[in-house]
């Protein structure tokens, strides 16, 4: 059933609003509120993206009880709840190669008392199979706890989609933690499962202790991983089960939970696929950060230091180019943008993640603001141009303003439509906050980049599956306005965000060429699975700056990731 869950909502005034002949960045609050605080947020059809929480008295309703889980309908900003069983607190998720979303790990509490078995959510796998309703009518989350399980339990993981089109899973908690990872998970696991089951350890986990939760790590084009917790990196080989250590992050900067930054795998391009990876924000913390959440202080100013760096043997004897953001950021995601350039967006000036527990023991920073660990919240994104030179890759000029703060518990992601869906944020131990400096948000808007309020290029038509390292002509339509100097189109994982990270995101740009008659567009895709990890993605034609609308497609065959030994 479809559902409008009725909460007034403050008037919102358009920051930036485009002038007569020059449109702008804006912000849209949108009337509909989410119905459950979008802590996780995932695009799962070309209309529908998926939100989770926690277990808590969300407003939205299902079976009796709060829902927890809704498809967030993009074409009419109205929202669906989805019967969740298990508890997603601070859970991972990705998509594998078949376009089946699967939501894993989670709190090792059980708050649900409608459902007959443990609604624990330390080992849960949540799959959402591909749903051809384009309103989600229908769609439904699997969960069979006793079945479908991981390995290991784990609260705060991370996970990637790799080169066969299965999961890598990496660290966590397995114990209910506030601040730091008390109970280490320092272990790799797979799903499907890989090594008859038998977990992975990582001397790379077991060194970034006590702050290295929801580790941030990217596939690369050579198939290995790279990965980032506390202040140090690594690129980890699947294949031979060793690590390569890297330097680490400059002037003791750290950035994962509870210190968290945020960090993104730059545009890839043809012919050499270079990667390239951007930490930005998190805190510089020295000596190692053991001390007791006590010592910290809801004031401590973040760092607006931003740390580039070539994923490779050779990049790593370069070392980590240091540049700077526009102002200090914890708790921010950086999302990737059609034409190449990124966007930094939520997060705070001063704190930390976590919630802050006031009674006894007390958790938490020694002066919370309510329950939240940070504050001052940052309300104007900005945009970071990988191609401009040092110094001048960061620009905000002109960038609106949100009137709704999002720090912890917030997330992104780009649409299929080309805009960016935001919501979530919620410092607080339960949902039903609304009289605090950051509340439970329900609020739900979208950033719209200027290229929405022009006329676009269209791709007309695009085979539902493209083979790897093929060459292909489609029909494309180009508005007379534009010269079409500049030609991109982007192979895109719109990723999975939650806890400042957006796990799984991917560009790949494959080389294009436009038509004498501007009519069909020619390009090649990327050579393997490893430039471009087999699974589904969305195809956008960006032509003089102008972005299209997504196109959905399946990279690869389409198959289930292999079920290994």
């Amino acid at each position: 059933m479809l559902v409008r869950v009725l909460i007034f909502l403050p008037l919102v005034l358009v920051a930036g609003a485009p002038g007569p002949t020059e449109p702008r960045w804006r912000f849209d609050l949108k009337e509909t509120p989410s119905g459950v605080v979008a802590m996780q947020m995932v695009v799962v059809s070309p209309t529908l993206v998926l939100l989770l929480d926690r277990q808590q008295d969300d407003p939205l309703q299902i079976n009796n009880h709060s829902a927890w889980g809704a498809l967030w309908d993009l074409s009419t900003s109205t929202v669906r709840p989805l019967d969740v069983i298990t508890n997603t607190f601070c859970a991972s998720g990705a998509l594998l190669s078949n376009g089946s979303m699967v939501s894993l790990g989670g709190d090792p509490n059980s708050f649900d008392t409608n459902h007959p078995i443990n609604g624990a959510g330390l080992m849960g796998l949540r799959i959402f199979e591909p749903c051809a309703s384009p309103s989600g009518r229908g769609c439904t989350l699997f969960e069979n706890p006793s079945t479908h399980h991981l390995v290991e339990s784990r609260w705060y993981p991370s996970s990637i989609r790799i080169f066969d089109g299965s999961l890598m899973i990496a660290g966590g908690t397995s114990v209910p933690t506030w601040f730091y990872n008390t109970d280490p998970v320092n272990t790799f696991e797979f799903f499907p499962p890989k090594d008859k089951g038998v977990p992975r350890f990582s001397p790379f986990l077991q060194r970034t202790l006590p702050a290295n939760l929801f580790p941030r790590m990217f596939a690369l084009p050579d198939g290995r991983i790279f990965m980032v917790a506390n202040n140090q990196s690594m690129i980890y080989d699947i294949e031979t089960d060793t690590e390569v250590i890297g330097p680490d992050i400059p002037n003791n900067v750290r950035v994962t939970n509870p210190i968290d930054g945020t960090a993104i795998l730059l545009p890839l391009s043809p012919p050499d696929y270079i990667p390239e990876v951007l930490v930005c924000g998190g805190h510089a913390m020295t000596p190692d950060p053991v001390s007791q959440p006590a010592s910290l202080s809801s004031q401590d100013e973040a760092t607006s230091q931003c740390s580039r760096i070539i994923a490779t043997e050779e990049g790593f004897k370069r070392g980590w180019q240091v540049e700077f953001a526009p102002e200090p950021r914890a708790m921010p995601e950086m999302v990737l943008v059609p034409n190449g350039d990124v966007l930094l967006i939520n997060g705070a000036r001063t704190g930390f993640t976590a919630i802050a527990v006031t009674v006894e023991p007390k958790q938490g920073v020694r002066d919370p603001v309510g329950n939240s660990n940070s504050d001052h919240a940052v309300l104007t994104p900005a945009i970071y141009s990988p191609d401009a030179p040092l110094g001048s890759r960061f620009c905000n000029e002109h960038m609106p303003s949100s009137i709704v703060p999002r720090v912890y518990h917030s997330s992104v992601t780009l649409t299929p439509q080309g805009n960016f869906l935001v919501a979530g944020s919620n410092p607080n131990l339960n949902g039903t906050v609304t009289d605090a400096k950051f509340n439970a948000e329900l609020r739900v808007e979208t950033l719209d980049p200027p290229y929405m309020f022009v006329e676009r290029p269209i791709i007309q038509r695009l085979p539902r599956k493209l083979a790897f390292d093929t060459t292909n002509t489609i029909p494309v339509s180009i508005p007379a306005s534009l010269k079409a100097r500049k030609i991109q189109l982007a192979l895109m994982d719109l990723g999975f965000s939650t806890h400042a990270f957006h796990s799984s995101a991917r560009l790949v740009f494959m080389d294009a060429k436009i038509s004498k008659d501007r009519r069909s567009l020619t390009f090649t895709t990327p050579p393997n699975g490893r430039v471009y990890p087999p699974g589904p993605a969305f195809v956008y034609l960006t032509i003089d700056d102008v972005t299209s609308e997504g196109v959905q497609v399946m990279m690869g065959s389409g198959r289930a990731p292999p079920i290994a030994e």
